[in-house]
């Protein structure tokens, strides 16, 4: 049984408003960055994009500065999962010196973009009109996390032969992990990371002069 608390496009709910004000933020920068060229302003500019008084744009430049961006973690989506698992400590399965517990495991998992995996061939760029047309890898999970702290155990069983303290191992962690990876990619955390990403080298690429930018 898995119980969403929540999917969305970036670090869990106390953050939308940080990441609304992030994304208005750069589309303001984008149109301020493209009219200022000289000055202070320009200068400015020319430091946080990396272009000089004449903007280098050709490919091997803007590919470069895109695969800058690394590992983009756009989406988080957190939850908590049930997991029942079983032990037995020097007797066989379902003898009494078994132990089994049934434990509300809470984590997240994190998703996004690695541009580091952009290519050459997926950037194209047409100077003539300053047209960028740009395919970003593919979004991935970069991590599924327990977090222990918020894990609660509803029921446990144990056996003569098993100490209560005693800790099952890894076994049920990385079945809890698994099913909240699961569970986050059938409730479209990839597609939630995807559109993210798409926004924020969309306004990277605005930024640095470009006047049509399509990014798929």
């Amino acid at each position: 049984m898995t119980t969403q608390y929540y999917t969305g496009p970036n670090y869990g709910g106390r953050f939308l408003g940080f990441l609304l004000a992030l994304v208005l933020g750069a589309a303001a920068f984008a149109v301020f960055a493209r009219h200022e060229t000289t000055g202070r302003a320009g200068r400015m500019v020319a430091r946080i994009t990396g272009r000089g008084a004449s903007s280098d744009n050709s490919l091997p430049a803007v590919v470069q500065k895109m695969q800058r961006l690394g590992r983009m973690q756009t989406s988080v989506y957190s939850l908590d999962t049930m997991v029942a698992d079983g032990l037995s400590v020097g007797t066989a399965p379902g003898a009494p010196g078994g132990d089994r517990i049934l434990l509300v495991v809470h984590g997240a998992s994190v998703a996004g973009v690695d541009m580091a995996q952009l290519k050459p061939e997926d950037v194209r760029i047409d100077a003539s009109t300053h047209t960028i047309h740009v395919t970003l890898p593919p979004a991935q999970i970069f991590s599924t996390k327990l977090d222990d702290q918020r894990t609660r155990l509803v029921e446990r069983s144990s056996g003569l032969l098993v100490p209560m303290g005693q800790a099952l191992g890894p076994a049920t962690r990385a079945r809890a992990q698994d099913q909240m990876q699961q569970t986050a990619l059938g409730d479209g955390i990839l597609d939630a990371a995807r559109a993210n990403a798409r926004a924020s080298v969309s306004a990277l690429l605005s930024s640095l002069g470009f006047e049509q930018v399509d990014v798929k």
